[in-house]
Order: structure tokens, then C-alpha cells, then sequence
């Protein structure tokens, strides 16, 4: 496992990243593809907390500044190719290797509905959760309440798709599978009792049992500190954001 910043080495991918559910994303999907971390894919750490996502370089391959970012020296036309946003590089992943998403036009779709469920869903609003409930600096209520309940609908809405389908989309796993899982593992921390969901507690735990979905999450995992940091908040939830890019 690549644990500190590194050059692109000649005829692997390169992903840049760190240890959230978006970065486990891609990580789960290049194991489950049969990429082998090390040898066929490099995972170089992107510090958030840092401050590295607004460094030039990375900016170049991640306009928006967020993890996780992909370059791959065998691009479509044989050229190197650079992928940002998680959803965009799971596809590329899954039309680049022909797996995890439906040849079907039907069975496409059913899959890219759940992707984008999580993509403008899920992973935005668990992500609020995540915010007023765990790193705001002042306890606010109403947005508490609001991102719990939220929280607690899309899961919601989650078991009811899993009470007649094994799988987020159906009857094969899938890159919705693999978007949607890293975002669920704080379901504690998120005001969720996993209980209330048993069908999406019976997929939950059968997900996690992949052998690609362990090796998946746990890239990077032993570089990522408590945020308890100023510095660190400053760089994740203030002004930083903002800035210019230039």
C-alpha cells in the first residue's frame, strides 16, 4: 500500500485519494475488478485535512479540489487520461474493464439510477449528516434534526429496494453496490439504528464480507487522523473552500 506521496510510475493507475467513502469507492472497484494495489494500482494519499487538494498538480486533475482523482497512462485511445468525481471514475472503470454494469440498455439504467441516487442523494446528505452531527462548531438543531431524518428516509428507501432484490439494483452486484456501501458503514454516527432496516442490514452485511470490499476500505486508513484539528477544519469547512482557483 502506497502510505506517502509519490510519482506516477510508468503503466499503472494512479489514484489519488484518501480514506472517505468516495475515495473507498474507487478502491473497492479496482479490487473488485482484479486490480491489485501495489502492482497494478497506486493509491497516493491527497491529505484533506492538509490542505492538499489545492495544490496545483492536483488541481490539474481535480478542478473541483475533491478526492478522489484517476489517471490512467492506458486511456480509451491509448493515451493517459484523467478522470475526477467518483461516479465518473467508476464508470470509466466499469466501460474500461466490461464489468459491474449491465450490457442491456434496461440493466444499465436500473443501475445508473442507483448511482445517481447516491451521487445527488445519499452521499450529499449523509455527508450534512455527517457535519452538523460530528464537525460543526456549534450544535444546530434544526440541522441536526433535519440530516437525521433525512438520513433515516433514504435509508428508508434503501430497504424497501433490498426487500425484493439481493442487490441495490437488482439480482447483480454493481458499481451502485460499491457507491453506495462506503457511505453506509458510520450508520451509527449518523443517527441510524441499522435494526429499523433489516433488509438493508442483510445487504450491509453481506457487502462487507467481500474480500475486494475489506481490501477496498481499508487504503490509506492508517494515515487519517481524528479531526480535531483547527488547521484541519479551516481547510475542510472554511474559507479555504472558497478561494480563487487560479
Amino acid at each position: 500500500m502506497t502510505t506517502k506521496k509519490s510519482k506516477p510510475t510508468k503503466g499503472v493507475i494512479d489514484v489519488y485519494s484518501w480514506p472517505t467513502p468516495n475515495g473507498h469507492k474507487v478502491h473497492i472497484m479496482l479490487e473488485e475488478c482484479g486490480y491489485h494495489l501495489g502492482k497494478d494500482w497506486l493509491a497516493h494519499p491527497i491529505d484533506i485535512g492538509a490542505g492538499d487538494q489545492f495544490a496545483k498538480a492536483f488541481l490539474k486533475i481535480s478542478p473541483n479540489n475533491k478526492i478522489p482523482a484517476l489517471v490512467d497512462p492506458n486511456g480509451p485511445d491509448g493515451k493517459p487520461i484523467s478522470i475526477f468525481e467518483s461516479g465518473a471514475i467508476l464508470l470509466y472503470l466499469a466501460a474500461k474493464t466490461g464489468k459491474f454494469l449491465p450490457k442491456s440498455t434496461r440493466g444499465k439504467y436500473e443501475v445508473l439510477q442507483w448511482l445517481m441516487f447516491q451521487m445527488g442523494g445519499l452521499g450529499p446528505m449523509l455527508g450534512q449528516n455527517h457535519h452538523f452531527r460530528l464537525y460543526a462548531p456549534e450544535k444546530i438543531e434544526y440541522a441536526v434534526n433535519r440530516y437525521t431524518n433525512e438520513a433515516k428516509r433514504l435509508y428508508g428507501v434503501l430497504d424497501a429496494q433490498l426487500k425484493d432484490n439481493p442487490y441495490i439494483a437488482g439480482k447483480s452486484y454493481s458499481i451502485a453496490d460499491m457507491a453506495i456501501y462506503p457511505w453506509t458503514r458510520n450508520w451509527k454516527n449518523q443517527g441510524v439504528e441499522i435494526n429499523d432496516f433489516p433488509n438493508f442490514k442483510r445487504w450491509f452485511e453481506m457487502i462487507g464480507k467481500r474480500p475486494a470490499v475489506i481490501r477496498g476500505c481499508e487504503v490509506l486508513t492508517a494515515l487519517r487522523k481524528p479531526l480535531h484539528d483547527d488547521k484541519a477544519r479551516e481547510q475542510l469547512f472554511g474559507s479555504t473552500q472558497y478561494q480563487r482557483r487560479k
